[in-house]
């Protein structure tokens, strides 16, 4: 028996990205904290946006700036009241604006339980006017023989 990985499409995440705190350099790299004033997070079975201005990205980025390391922390609120606290790490080509993560949820809402079980991988892109657009996908595994 094989353990198999499958991606399947869940939603859309767009977050706004806002201000910029440049910390400077330290002994994990540059720190850049980001302000997320916006977020919207649409697909099948979940439509939510940010529950609070909590939304933030703590990015280290690479001596020689092309490469970002994301810390992403934000608590969204579904369409029917639900809250769902959202968290991933991942890694950003700064030259071309693209970034895979891994993000992972936490609810108690019975709704949407299903989120706590699962792993996501979602893959970006940040434009030139700091709109970011992440298509999320849910890890599938399964047994193949």
């Amino acid at each position: 028996m094989e353990p198999v990985a499958t991606l399947k499409f869940m939603a859309t995440l767009t977050a706004q990205l806002g201000d910029q705190i440049v910390v400077g350099d330290g002994p994990k790299g540059s720190r850049v904290v980001i302000d997320v004033p916006s977020v919207s997070l649409v697909g099948d079975k979940i439509n939510a946006s940010l529950a609070t201005q909590d939304a933030a990205d703590w990015l280290t980025l690479s001596e020689d700036g092309k490469l970002g390391a994301l810390d992403v922390r934000m608590t969204l609120k579904t369409d029917d009241d639900a809250f769902i606290y959202v968290e991933y790490q991942g890694r950003a080509n700064m030259e071309l604006g693209l970034i895979a993560t891994a993000p992972t949820f936490q609810t108690s809402h019975t709704k949407y339980l299903w989120l706590n079980r699962i792993q996501a991988v979602a893959a970006g892109h940040l434009g030139s006017d700091g709109k970011l657009v992440y298509q999320l996908y849910e890890v599938v595994v399964a047994a193949e023989d």
